[in-house]
């Protein structure tokens, strides 16, 4: 996590990102990339496409720049190595556009708690980043003065198809230091016994080299309440989850799962794209 990218619109819920993602680069070593989209209409975009400058389009640029050069300012980012970026672009390309050219390797994204998450979250730019992302999006919906990761859960199936992302999850556990808590849901609709379910995660870590790890069996009544009420049970730091790029948040680990379990973790989410 040498690279971080923070896009901000620069309200309240983007500076808590910013603030946690300043933790992670001053633990890491790493270096903080500040981004903001100016989306524009359709013919605002061809006026500059075609080298015209709209004074209204060149004034929205400056504010912007002022109020990126302010945050780099400030004592958030003392002491870090810190670049910004305005693009006129739609949000979501923008972003991935972005991240790719710079090769980051996290994107922090402000959202949102419960209430107001789904209108925040759910089919918009930001779920399209989850979905889409080919390096680990962290959502932070609340102000986190410390951010540390002592308990990290990540809920799986742990099918074949999940080992490729979980190196990633493994990293980034390793990273904090975290134990690493890897839980199996059962639900009344997809039973395993516990010996059978415990000798399908035991298979699947054969192989990876985690810190520190525990592997959970948890009961409940359908898969987002059981990671929902598992991590509560453990105070959990952050959750993990992987996701499907052609499927969204709503199927991950070869079934469906609501985006409930997004709009309701009060938790940091981590995802890792399949």
């Amino acid at each position: 996590m040498k690279k971080i990218l923070i896009p901000t619109d620069f309200s309240k819920n983007a500076e808590y990102a910013l603030k946690v993602a300043a933790q992670i680069a001053r633990k890491n070593d790493g270096e903080i990339i500040l981004l903001h989209i100016l989306e524009l209409p359709h013919q605002a975009g061809d006026a500059l496409s075609s080298g015209h400058e709209i004074p209204e389009i060149m004034f929205f640029k400056r504010a912007a720049m002022q109020k990126l050069e302010d945050l780099m300012d400030s004592e958030i980012f003392e002491g870090l190595n810190v670049s910004e970026i305005v693009q006129f672009d739609l949000a979501f390309d923008g972003i991935m556009d972005i991240s790719k050219k710079n090769n980051v390797d996290l994107i922090v994204m402000g959202s949102h708690g419960a209430s107001g998450f789904k209108e925040m979250f759910i089919g918009s730019n930001a779920e399209k980043v989850v979905r889409s992302s080919e390096v680990p999006v962290l959502i932070i919906k609340n102000e986190i003065e410390n951010f540390k990761i002592n308990k990290f859960v990540f809920a799986s199936d742990f099918s074949d198809e999940i080992k490729a992302p979980f190196e990633k999850v493994v990293a980034f556990a390793n990273a904090f230091d975290a134990e690493l808590n890897l839980v199996m849901i059962n639900t009344p609709n997809s039973f395993k016994s516990t010996l059978v379910s415990q000798d399908i995660m035991n298979k699947f870590l054969a192989g990876f080299s985690i810190k520190k790890h525990v592997t959970h069996i948890f009961n409940d009544a359908n898969v987002e309440k059981g990671i929902l009420n598992f991590a509560k049970s453990i105070d959990a730091d952050l959750i993990g989850m992987c996701t499907h790029g052609r499927k969204g948040l709503s199927h991950f680990f070869n079934g469906s799962i609501s985006e409930d379990l997004v709009n309701h973790a009060l938790k940091p989410v981590v995802t890792f794209k399949i």
